[in-house]
């Protein structure tokens, strides 16, 4: 069992993106088959587009941003909820004025992220 409070949890710069941090609040440890990420994207910022082996199960806090989805491109805010099948490229870009928090949940197994050519669709 883990009871904590998400800002006694550390947050570690995500090197690929722009403006963006990222919490493990649940891993593999606590949780045997899921894991609970949070992302906090600063006003601007995003991830480029890219790929993942394991399907994202998102939720979205605060904030607005533009997210592709395969060929999609859809804007969310809060209360949005976000699945991303594995292997399926997809980016974020935060286009409001605060931050863009989302919960993110994957399973526990290996993930493999591939990082795409920029096709300027972010």
């Amino acid at each position: 069992m883990k009871v904590i409070h998400s800002k006694d949890v550390e947050s570690v710069e995500v090197k690929a993106g722009t403006g963006t941090v990222r919490q493990v609040l649940i891993s593999e440890k606590e949780g045997p088959n899921f894991a609970m990420r949070k992302f906090i994207m600063q006003k601007g910022g995003g991830m480029p587009r890219h790929t993942n082996s394991v399907e994202h199960e998102q939720y979205v806090l605060k904030g607005k941003a533009r997210i592709g989805i395969a060929d999609n491109t859809y804007e969310v805010s809060a209360g949005d909820v976000v699945y991303i099948p594995a292997n399926v490229p997809h980016w974020y870009t935060n286009i409001g004025e605060d931050n863009f928090e989302f919960l993110c949940l994957i399973p526990n197994q290996p993930d493999v992220i591939t990082v795409l050519p920029d096709d300027s669709a972010c």
